[in-house]
């Protein structure tokens, strides 16, 4: 990736921002690593994930919105899948992140003068 690929602008920051916000919450997480697998109903990923389909269907709601999973009815269901490989490349790279056997705690990064931790 060159440089010039790496720079966003103050909306994509914005946008990449809530999407790692709405990341953070393991539920929200868990329903993305369920969908890896393909195509599921909300009944399905509410047993894969422990959690009620309300719950889910929440969840599932905020994921649709930010574009990270799309619904597509097919006869009295939806199955909802991740929105395309971005999504599922990013998430496997992250489990693979954590499966690392290196967990030693990153060096601090400097803080610009002023700055307190």
């Amino acid at each position: 990736m060159s440089r010039a690929d790496a720079t966003a602008d103050g909306d994509e920051i914005t946008l990449l921002a809530e999407t790692f916000r709405l990341l953070g919450d393991p539920t929200r997480l868990r329903i993305l690593i369920a969908c890896l697998g393909g195509p599921m109903a909300v009944g399905a990923i509410a047993e894969a994930v422990g959690a009620s389909q309300t719950l889910v269907s929440h969840h599932l709601r905020l994921l649709r919105a930010a574009r990270l999973v799309r619904g597509e009815k097919q006869a009295r269901h939806v199955l909802y899948a991740l929105t395309d490989a971005h999504v599922s490349q990013m998430l496997r790279d992250m489990i693979d992140h954590a499966r690392e056997d290196d967990h030693e705690p990153a060096a601090p990064m400097p803080q610009p003068e002023g700055m307190t931790r």
